[in-house]
C-alpha cells in the first residue's frame, strides 16, 4: 500500500541526477509537477511523450535543474526544444515502452495520476495507459497523484496499490481539448476520406479538425471498429448511432481499443467504467503484427508537408522540430498489411499563410516520417491521390492534381526544371 504524503514530502523522493517520467497527455499530474519544480534539484532529466497543461520545468530559470528529453513534442515543450533548452528523441511510439522495460532509458521516478482505488486496492491510469504502464513497471519509485476527476478505465489501466510507493491526494479537473474549428477544406477532406472507408473497417485516427470531419461524415457507414493509439469526442455520436460496433474486428471484437484519449469532459465520462473501452499498452496497440490482424484497417494520419514523390514530413517545419514520429509509421504499415487495409495521409493543400503543403522538395531540414514506399493514399480538399505501386512521375502528376489550383502551374514548372518530368495542368 502506498505511503500517503504531502506534495512537498513526496517530491523529496526525487534526487539530483534522476531521470523522471511524467504521465502522458491529459494525465500529466499538474500538482506533482508544481511541487517538483519547487525542490532544490540539479540535472534532473524529464522524459515524457506529449503532455497537456503547464510544463514549468522548461522555463529558462530552471535550466540548471531540469532538462527535457521529449519522446514527442507538445505545445508546452515546443519553444524550449526549438531554442535548445530541451531535447527530442525520435522513436516509434510502439517502441517507447521497450525503452523503459529494457532499461535503455532506465527510470528513477515515475510521476503519474490515477483514479481513487477500488475495494480491492486497484487504481486506474484513466485517460492514458500508453507508455505509462511500462514506466510504472520500470521505475525505482512511483509517485501518484490520486484524483477523483480521473475516470476509471479498463484494460491495462489497472495498477495495484503495491505498485505505488508514494501517493498524494489532490482533486482537480483534467485538461480538456478545445473543439477544433472545421472549415470548408476540412469538410471536403472528411468527405473524401469517408468515401474510402468501407463498412466493417477498423479505424485509426487522431484528434483535430480533419479527424472530426472524417468522423462526422461516417453516419451512413455500418459495423465500424476502433483500434487506435488515441481517440476523441467524435467517436461518441457514432457509437450512440450504432455505426461503431466493432463486430467485425478480429482483435478485441466489440471493444474500442486505444492507448490514450484526449477530449472534453463528455469523453472522460464516456470512458469511465465503460467495459466496451479497453485502454491498452501502446507497445501492443501500435504493434503492426496486432494492427494487421483486424480487417480493412483504415489509418488516417496527417502531415506537415508531402513532396511530389510521396515522402511525408510530419514532425518538423523545416529545421524546427514541431511534434514527433509518434505512431504514424506503426499504423501506416499496419494498415497496409491488413486485409483490405488503407493507409491514408490527409492534409489541407496549403498552410495558413497560403504556401503549398505539396512540394517539389521537402523544406530544408525537414525529416521524413513515412517514406515514399509506405504511402498509398494522400487526400487534400481537392481530391484523392493513390500512389501505391506508381512510378515517381505518375506520383508527381497525381499529387499536383490535388494541390491547390493556385500552386499547380508553379509546381509543374519546378518539377520540369528540376526533374525533367512533364506535368499536365
Amino acid at each position: 500500500m502506498p505511503r500517503y504524503e504531502t506534495p512537498q514530502k513526496a517530491m523529496s523522493a526525487i534526487r539530483s541526477g534522476d531521470r523522471v517520467f511524467i504521465h502522458s497527455v491529459a494525465a500529466a499530474p499538474q500538482m506533482l509537477i508544481s511541487a517538483m519544480v519547487e525542490q532544490p534539484l540539479k540535472n534532473v532529466e524529464i522524459v515524457h511523450l506529449h503532455t497537456e497543461g503547464d510544463a514549468p520545468y522548461t522555463k529558462p530559470e530552471y535550466a540548471d535543474s531540469f532538462r527535457v528529453n521529449a519522446l514527442f513534442i507538445g505545445a508546452n515543450t515546443r519553444k524550449a526544444t526549438q531554442e535548445g533548452r530541451a531535447d527530442y528523441t525520435p522513436v516509434f511510439l510502439s517502441e517507447v515502452p521497450a525503452l523503459f522495460r529494457k532499461k535503455i532509458l532506465p527510470l528513477d521516478v515515475a510521476l503519474v495520476q490515477v483514479s481513487p482505488p477500488d475495494s480491492h486496492g486497484y487504481y486506474s491510469l484513466g485517460v492514458s495507459v500508453d507508455a505509462t504502464r511500462a514506466a510504472i513497471e520500470s521505475a525505482t519509485t512511483v509517485i501518484a497523484q490520486v484524483n477523483s476527476f480521473m475516470p476509471r478505465t479498463h484494460g491495462d489501466a489497472f495498477i495495484h496499490e503495491s505498485d505505488i510507493d508514494i501517493a498524494v491526494i489532490h482533486d482537480q479537473p483534467l485538461p480538456e481539448a478545445i473543439p477544433s474549428v472545421v472549415g470548408n477544406a476540412e469538410l471536403s477532406i472528411g468527405r473524401f476520406v469517408a468515401s474510402l472507408v468501407e463498412d466493417g473497417a477498423t479505424l485509426q485516427m487522431g484528434i483535430g479538425a480533419i479527424p472530426d470531419a472524417v468522423l462526422a461524415s461516417l453516419d451512413n457507414h455500418k459495423r465500424l471498429g476502433i483500434h487506435t493509439e488515441m481517440f476523441s469526442d467524435g467517436v461518441i455520436p457514432l457509437v450512440e448511432k450504432g455505426v461503431i460496433t466493432g463486430e467485425e474486428k478480429k482483435v478485441h471484437p466489440r471493444k474500442i481499443t486505444a492507448g490514450f484519449v484526449m477530449g472534453t469532459r463528455r469523453l472522460y465520462d464516456f470512458i469511465n467504467d465503460n467495459p466496451s473501452v479497453n485502454m491498452l499498452d501502446i507497445g501492443y496497440i501500435n504493434d503492426t503484427a496486432v494492427i494487421r490482424r483486424n480487417p480493412k484497417v483504415t489509418a488516417i494520419n496527417s502531415a506537415i508537408e508531402v513532396d511530389i514523390t510521396g515522402q511525408v514530413c510530419a514532425d518538423s517545419i523545416g529545421k524546427k522540430m514541431y511534434s514527433g514520429v509518434g505512431g504514424q509509421m506503426d499504423f501506416i504499415r499496419g494498415a497496409a498489411l491488413s486485409e483490405g487495409g488503407k493507409p491514408i495521409i490527409a492534409l489541407p493543400s496549403t498552410t495558413r499563410n497560403g504556401s503549398t503543403r505539396i512540394s517539389v522538395f521537402l523544406n530544408e531540414g525537414a525529416g521524413v516520417v513515412s517514406t515514399r514506399a509506405h504511402i498509398h493514399y494522400v487526400v487534400t480538399e481537392y481530391g484523392i491521390a493513390y500512389l501505391y505501386a506508381k512510378s515517381l512521375q505518375v506520383r508527381a502528376q497525381e499529387l499536383v492534381n490535388i494541390a491547390h489550383p493556385n500552386h499547380r502551374e508553379d509546381l509543374a514548372r519546378s518539377i520540369f526544371e528540376t526533374r525533367g518530368w512533364r506535368i499536365k495542368i
